[in-house]
């Protein structure tokens, strides 16, 4: 087990070999294998990554995102632009429906909103925005539409599971109410965590996922 001292010293190790990010501009602080993140970056995409960086390293329980996003002066564009610039992304995108989704700009902040068959839709929508320069954040309401029953969903969800080679499938638990899945269990690592949230998320007819899994300590 790694030790919350030895965890800043992994996780300031893998935001220095992330190219995407200045690592000397974030502060990283462990309490109890709970990993927070502080400081300001230039855009979005640079907290997206350093999220990303900070729970791939093993041993760590959770996350907490206290980055800021602050423009340079030469990346600040009006809400008028950005709102723009988001349709024509989710125009030249051919996984996401455009007709379906609308998105709300507020100082540089996105709200998506909508309808759509597929979680990997809605996904597909956060991932067009999250790059675009001017972007200080992304709320995703995007609503996914159920389409099968319950049972169907916890059998797809637990064959998925039993094909991935990044995970003890039987170690993990489905359980499902309509669109609703709940995972719970215990896994080694945050990846294999997220690969079971994955998996839930890639399944039709679910709207919802509660990830109950448990690390290991």
């Amino acid at each position: 087990m790694r030790t919350d001292l030895q965890l800043v010293s992994d996780v300031t190790e893998e935001l220095k070999w992330e190219p995407s990010v200045k690592e000397k501009e974030i502060g990283v602080a462990v309490r109890e294998g709970v990993v927070t993140l502080s400081g300001n970056v230039d855009t979005f995409a640079q907290k997206f990554a350093a999220e990303r960086a900070a729970k791939r390293v093993s041993g760590v329980r959770a996350v907490a995102d206290e980055l800021k996003v602050k423009l340079p002066n030469a990346n600040e564009r009006s809400d008028t632009d950005l709102a723009l610039a988001v349709v024509h992304a989710f125009k030249w995108d051919v996984e996401v429906p455009d007709d379906q989704i609308k998105c709300k700009v507020a100082n540089g902040w996105l709200t998506l909103e909508g309808s759509v068959e597929w979680y990997f839709q809605k996904a597909a929508a956060e991932r067009d925005v999250r790059f675009l320069m001017g972007v200080k954040g992304v709320t995703n309401l995007i609503d996914v539409k159920p389409k099968a029953s319950a049972p169907d969903v916890m059998t797809h969800i637990e064959k998925a599971l039993k094909r991935s080679a990044e995970l003890d499938a039987k170690q993990v638990r489905v359980e499902a109410r309509g669109g609703r899945v709940t995972l719970r269990g215990t896994v080694r690592s945050w990846a294999e965590r997220q690969e079971a949230e994955r998996a839930a998320w890639a399944t039709s007819g679910v709207t919802e996922v509660v990830d109950k899994i448990e690390i290991e300590a």
